[in-house]
């Protein structure tokens, strides 16, 4: 029979170097052979040696979601000249209209003016002339005070957002500079308007 004193002498640390043995083993398994078909070695072992690879992961975003290198621009990072020059960008809409012999502003009026507005106070180098029309019914001297009366409308909402008073010009045309041609409800509501022109210095 074995005595307990042979065991714990020469058993234990047998099955420990054993054991040892067997761990490397199957390490050494996994860097010489590859990871299984479907699995990934940075996975596998916890370590990732490529950066590019490191921040997609972190970020969760693949190659085709960043871009391929294709730069984004934030407006706030664009000249105020190149924010103005966007075809589809919030400033792009420089025209408001009115309602016949009106100078309210309608809400969705208010919302686009006061996007200009921010933009104005923030830009210290634009300036900006609203033009004030109306639409052939009425005299003309009525309808300049009309076109005038809508311009104010625009540019104390232009005020309000912060633009300086020396930012903001006003003129009337009243019905001489007509936008659209014609002699009916289509033309005259595209001719009852303020047009917002601006100038960067």
């Amino acid at each position: 029979m074995i005595s307990d004193k042979f065991l714990r002498t020469w058993l234990a640390p047998g099955l420990l170097a054993l054991f040892l043995s067997a761990c490397a083993t199957s390490q050494n398994e996994v860097l010489e052979d590859g990871p299984p078909p479907g699995e990934d070695l940075g996975a596998t072992t916890g370590m990732v040696d490529d950066d590019a690879t490191m921040g997609a992961e972190t970020s969760g975003l693949s190659d085709d979601d960043m871009g391929a290198g294709t730069a984004i621009v934030e407006e706030s990072m664009m000249t105020p000249l190149e924010r103005l020059e966007m075809v589809d960008g919030e400033l792009s809409n420089r025209t408001i209209y009115f309602e016949y012999d009106s100078a309210k502003l309608s809400d969705e009026s208010i919302a686009l003016l006061e996007t200009h507005g921010n933009f104005i106070a923030g830009s210290s180098t634009v300036n900006v002339r609203l033009e004030g029309h109306a639409d052939e019914r009425g005299s003309r001297e009525y309808n300049i005070a009309l076109g005038d009366r809508r311009a104010q409308s625009v540019r104390r909402v232009l005020l309000f957002q912060g633009a300086a008073v020396d930012q903001v010009d006003t003129v009337s045309y009243g019905e001489e500079q007509p936008a659209v041609e014609g002699h009916d409800e289509a033309a005259w509501s595209k001719n009852r308007r303020v047009e917002l022109i601006y100038t960067v210095n």
